[in-house]
């Protein structure tokens, strides 16, 4: 038996490693089989996470995040968790290898999923123009033109950011009346770079490389035209991990795991949550690996409560 299991292996799940393992914890870290790494192994160049000023591509910044987690001994497996059950003292962790992991804690850090469009060539342009993070991505579009896509509070924000860049943001949204609040669209209307474009959804992405423009077409009427921009944000809301979690952990109202406070402790004891999947506002890979921090500082103050005889029957780790 483990004395920690970590679901996930994005910033969060990482960084609870790090702690873990320095913590002499021996975590296991359970890293999918096809999604390790989380988003940022979609991603290119990371220019705002502490510690690297010439920027770093998003999967070696993953990559040195997992081998100090190694260096300190944690483990990795590369699996998918297909249930769980959370209840009791002992944790059980069913794989899609049939095997169980037991553990007295778990950390769950599965993050976040932002919603696609579903076009063809959205993932093969995903960092090369494609985006779903202008705090990310909006300093490399410095002088040009791109399309945010959304009529909710996080196109709008995602809008406004833009403009500290882009020469024009053109703001795409299906039906002639945005969705998000009152105050967030006075700004939106009073900034000059904005540009509303009603009643449009996007039909293609074009470029080999990089975004050279999208394809729209009227949800009025059909009729089809060509926007040239650079980069496209779509900003169409995300969906937190938590499928594995339901009727198990209690979820707050935009669906995230609640947790208690600051803290990572969610409704069952033993089970913390960290990352994207408690974060429904930052969504940036430092403060996942800050909420990774909390998970696993907290586990260990939890363990360090446990009964002696409890602790000692999850010591061994197999080899």
């Amino acid at each position: 038996m483990r004395q920690i299991v970590i679901i996930g292996s994005g910033p969060a799940g990482y960084t609870a490693a790090i702690y873990a393992a320095r913590a002499n914890l021996k975590p296991l870290v359970i890293a999918s089989s096809v999604e390790f790494g989380g988003e940022l192994m979609k991603t290119t160049e990371v220019e705002n996470f502490p510690g690297f000023p010439d920027g770093i591509m998003g999967p070696d910044l993953m990559i040195k995040m997992q081998a100090q987690a190694e260096r300190f001994g944690a483990e990795i497996v590369y699996d998918d968790v297909v249930k769980l059950e959370l209840a009791g003292e002992v944790k059980k962790i069913h794989l899609g290898d049939g095997s169980v992991e037991e553990a007295l804690t778990v950390i769950y850090a599965t993050g976040s999923e932002y919603r696609k469009l579903g076009l063809e060539d959205e993932t093969r342009l995903s960092g090369y123009g494609v985006s779903w993070c202008a705090t990310c991505d909006g300093a490399f579009f410095k002088q040009k033109k791109v399309a945010v896509i959304g009529g909710g509070d996080s196109a709008l924000e995602e809008a406004t950011f833009l403009t500290r860049f882009a020469d024009v943001v053109y703001l795409v949204h299906r039906r002639d009346a945005l969705r998000a609040s009152a105050a967030m669209q006075d700004r939106a209307f009073a900034d000059p770079k904005i540009e509303m474009l009603w009643n449009q959804g996007v039909a293609h992405i074009y470029g080999d490389e990089k975004v050279t423009g999208i394809g729209l077409v009227s949800t009025v009427d059909g009729t089809e035209t060509t926007l040239d921009v650079q980069g496209m944000f779509v900003a169409i809301g995300a969906d937190p991990r938590t499928h594995l979690v339901h009727g198990q952990l209690d979820l707050t109202d935009v669906g995230t795991i609640a947790v208690d406070g600051r803290s990572s402790r969610t409704n069952l004891a033993g089970v913390f949550a960290a990352g994207d999947v408690v974060d429904p506002t930052y969504k940036q890979a430092i403060t996942a690996a800050g909420s990774g921090t909390v998970a696993a500082l907290d586990a260990e103050h939890y363990l360090a409560d446990l009964p002696a005889e409890l602790l000692a029957r999850a010591v061994a780790v197999p080899a």
